[in-house]
């Protein structure tokens, strides 16, 4: 076949989209709403060091498992708990071997009016507000560990007439920061800035006052074949998206 120098331009143009095709994918992601800010910065330095994409929705991890239970079509799942990830994994929607735990959760109890959350905790015996918020605990492993913070100083049944529950960590922040309750529990990361609240005032709960949020993430079986949902749990791991991770006030797991 005789091929111009009028048609050379076009073929170049059809072999470098190919080319282009082949090594840049994306991957659909479902995200746990506590982890939105570090994922959305992780995601674009992903794009910038493999070339791959990651498309982000975010949410209830409760609500994620349901909905991957019922044929949602999510290829990598970073959840807020370690439960849905292994639940998937049993049920063959999740590929065995490919779940780690990506983050430690941290709690944070706060309120965005400076000096009304004090950094121990006390309003919680003392009271005088009329709610408080928390991620429904049946839903949210942040909202379970709240319960159990509120449990181990015997203030569930004297608080849970007050309680706001959100759907998810971002729905509680929202009930904290619009005044529908005075304070709340929420995810440090939600808040932090240079190891700090940013705004308001709040306590950082002891990591001994609830059993560790362990937020795991896993391949999930339709993301089995594509490279860009493998390339992202892999840069979850190294050194750029560690940093992100505990930028946001996260610990680091070992295992």
């Amino acid at each position: 076949m005789l091929i111009t120098n009028f048609s050379r331009p076009f073929i170049a143009l059809a072999l470098m989209l190919i080319s282009s095709a082949s090594w840049s994918d994306t991957a659909l992601v479902a995200v746990a709403s506590n982890f939105t800010k570090p994922m959305t910065e992780i995601a674009a330095e992903f794009e910038k060091a493999t070339g791959h994409s990651a498309k982000l929705s975010f949410g209830s991890s409760g609500k994620f498992v349901s909905q991957l239970e019922n044929g949602a079509p999510f290829e990598v799942l970073l959840s807020a708990d370690e439960k849905g990830p292994q639940k998937l994994e049993q049920a063959g929607l999740a590929v065995a071997g490919t779940r780690f735990t990506y983050a430690l959760g941290k709690l944070v109890l706060w309120s965005p009016t400076p000096g009304y959350a004090d950094d121990q905790g006390k309003i919680l015996s003392t009271g005088g507000f009329k709610h408080i918020a928390l991620a429904d605990p049946k839903l949210a492993p942040y909202g379970a560990a709240a319960v159990e913070v509120l449990k181990g100083r015997n203030l569930q049944d004297k608080l849970s007439p007050l309680f706001v529950l959100g759907e998810n960590i971002a729905q509680t922040y929202q009930f904290i920061s619009t005044g529908n309750a005075e304070l709340g529990f929420i995810a440090l990361s939600q808040v932090i800035q240079n190891g700090h609240c940013a705004t308001g005032s709040c306590w950082i709960i002891p990591d001994d006052r609830h059993a560790p949020i362990r937020q795991d993430a896993a391949l999930l079986t339709l993301g089995a074949d594509n490279p860009a949902a493998k390339a992202l749990l892999d840069y979850l791991k190294s050194a750029p998206a560690l940093a992100i991770i505990e930028k946001y006030g996260y610990g680091l797991s070992t295992r």
